[in-house]
Parts: structure tokens; sequence; C-alpha cells
């Protein structure tokens, strides 16, 4: 092995720039490897290939810089949707992109990203070509690691935006939505919830009853707090619904979430009378810095993808496991998504102060009467 390329795909995430700056370091410094950077994500390898050197000089400044130097994209011709739903990965185009990693001497990859960048990434390994993951997403929704970079970041914006939506809700007694990211997993939603005292938290994994909702926000007026704080992920869904989507996506990209907060502002509106507004914070929780913790992830994760590659292995992801960076194969870290446990230690700690998750059966989990709930 004497090249490697890097590869990022996906929404951006804090942290890209710090995980090619860390594998370019190591490749260079400490394997004598060259190292190429693929532009536009997969697509790069297609048609007119984009493709640029790297070098430490290259790299220099990017550990606290947002986004990725080289581009990203989260549709492309790698994967095919059906309109029944189902997906395929077409042959042709896969032949094509290998074809090309072989003109451009690239042998190994270090692909960056969430599920879909992996499962594709997955398919170059399958189909012989030695790839090393490395996870990459906001959501903190991959299995085979505790954490992703790019969550933490993520939490502390989510986390803000509720400390400074308490104020206004407080002045102008009014309740307060925060939609927040999150398709099918609710860790932001529930971190930043917990974190910046939120009373509502809707997530994915406990479906919601608005009615339950505007219970909540009646109690509270009852035991003299006029406003309410709620915070919900984009992809929860109320008891017997569906996930609200902006639109239903193409054959290159999947349907995209996105309108639950206004959907449940009209509804509450209506049924307590209360002013309701809701703040979609969007794009905002995957752009700028990373924080000091994502750094450090994508630091950690960047050099070691390189050190497996170096060290012979293939088809793994690297991981975040009870402080240790380790690899576990990438099969296993895109079989399944890593949901909220609606049993698990946080869920029950913010029901246990008040937090109430708008569930049909709420009430069995608030033991206590009166205002101290």
């Amino acid at each position: 092995m004497k090249t490697i390329g890097i590869v990022t795909g996906g929404g951006d995430a804090p942290g890209l720039n710090a995980v090619i700056r860390a594998a370019v370091k190591t490749a260079v410094g400490e394997y004598g490897l060259h190292v190429v950077g693929i532009e536009d994500s997969f697509e790069g390898l297609l048609g007119e290939t984009r493709v640029r050197e790297l070098k430490p000089a290259d790299v220099r400044g990017l550990l606290p810089r947002g986004g990725t130097i080289l581009g990203t994209r989260n549709r492309g011709r790698f994967v095919v949707r059906e309109e029944d739903g189902s997906s395929s990965k077409p042959d042709e185009v896969y032949g094509e992109a290998l074809g090309n990693l072989s003109r451009l001497g690239i042998d190994a990859l270090v692909a960056v990203g969430g599920e879909g960048t992996l499962a594709i990434a997955y398919e170059f390994h399958r189909r012989g070509f030695p790839v090393v993951g490395v996870p990459k997403t906001i959501d903190n929704d991959l299995a085979a690691t505790e954490l992703t970079f790019g969550f933490m970041t993520a939490l502390d914006i989510a986390t803000e935006a509720l400390d400074r939506l308490h104020t206004t809700a407080e002045s102008h007694d009014r309740v307060m939505i925060l939609e927040v990211m999150g398709r099918h997993a609710g860790w932001i939603a529930l971190h930043s919830g917990v974190s910046g005292g939120a009373d509502v938290i809707l997530i994915p994994e406990i479906p919601f009853s608005a009615g339950q909702v505007a219970r909540k926000i009646r109690q509270r007026e009852a035991c003299g707090s006029q406003f309410t704080i709620i915070v919900v992920s984009e992809g929860a869904k109320e008891v017997e619904g569906h996930e609200v989507y902006q639109d239903q996506g193409d054959k290159q990209s999947a349907p995209r979430l996105g309108g639950i907060g206004h959907h449940l502002s009209g509804e509450l509106s209506e049924m307590t009378g209360k002013e309701v507004r809701c703040v979609v914070l969007g794009h905002l929780q995957r752009g700028g810095s990373p924080n000091a913790f994502d750094r450090m992830l994508a630091t950690n994760f960047g050099s070691a993808a390189v050190r497996a590659l170096a060290r012979g292995k293939r088809g793994v992801m690297v991981g975040l496991h009870a402080a240790n960076v380790r690899t576990a194969p990438l099969e296993e870290a895109i079989a399944n998504l890593k949901t909220v446990p609606p049993e698990s230690q946080l869920v029950r700690t913010a029901r246990d102060v008040g937090v109430s998750f708008g569930a049909p059966d709420e009430d069995k989990y608030h033991h206590a009467e009166g205002c101290d709930q």
C-alpha cells in the first residue's frame, strides 16, 4: 500500500476537516504514504475524476475549521431509490469507480460519513477494495460506536438555543417549540432537552399524543408557570401518525424530514388557546467550528483509520468504546441504527425531574401529585 484516498460523504458535520488533517499527518508522517483527497464525495470517482493530492502543508489550520475541504454530497449515483422505497447499488457505477481508483493508483480508502456513506463504503469492500470507515453524524445514530464526531457540537448549539428560548418564552408567557435534527433517533433532542431544561421532549422512539402535551402545558399553568419549552426531534411522530416530510426525495436522495414542529404548533395553539411559536434549528446544528471534544474525537478517528489500514485491517469502522478507539466490521456498523432505548437511564432521569415525553401512558411515570413535578 503506497497511496490512500480520503472521501467525505453525507451531510457536513463539525470535525470533518479534523479527520482529514489527522489522516494526512499520520499517513505521511508515520507511514510514508501518499494521500489523495476525493472531492464531492464518491461522485468524484465518476466521469472526469475530481481529486487532489494532500500533503501536511495542505491541512494546516484545519483543526478548528467547519465543513470539509473536500466537499460532500448526500445524494448521488451510487444508490438508486425505487418508487416502492427499496434501493439498489448499480454495478456499472461501482465498476467505473473501481476502475478510476486503479487508474489513479489509490490502493485503499478512508471513508468518512454516516449510515449512507458507510453503506457505499461497504459495497467497495464487498467488491474487494480495501476500506476503513470513520463514523460521522450529528444524529449519533451509528451502531458500533458510543459517539460519533459532530454530535457534541450539535448538542452544544441546541442547548444554547433552548437557553435563549427560555427568556423569550417566560417574558411572553408563550409555548416555544424547538425542532432539532434526528431522523430516526432522538439523541440530540433528548440530551439537549435535559441539558437545556425543556419541559417536554418528543423523540421518534416514543410516539406522542398532542393531547398529552397540551395537558402538560395546562398542568404547568395551574402551578404558576405560564410558559412551556418543548424540544422535538424532526423524526418524532404522533401515536398512529406518520413522520412529517419536507419532500419525498428522488432516485438519488432519500425523503427529507422536517415540519413536525410547525404541525405541533398549530395543534397546541388550538388545544390550549396559548400563543405557540416554533423555531427550526436546521443546518445551524451542523455548521461552524467543532467544539473541543469533537476536535479530539475526530483527530483520534482519523489517525486510527490510517493506522488500521497500515496494519492490514479491511472492511472495518473505527469507533469509540469505553474511551478507547477500536474497530468493528462495517457490516455490523450499518446493520441497524442506534436509537434511544425508551427505558434508558437518561429517559428515566428526565421523567424523574418532571419532563414529559407526551406518551399516552405518561401518567404512570409520574407518581407524585402537585406542582413539584
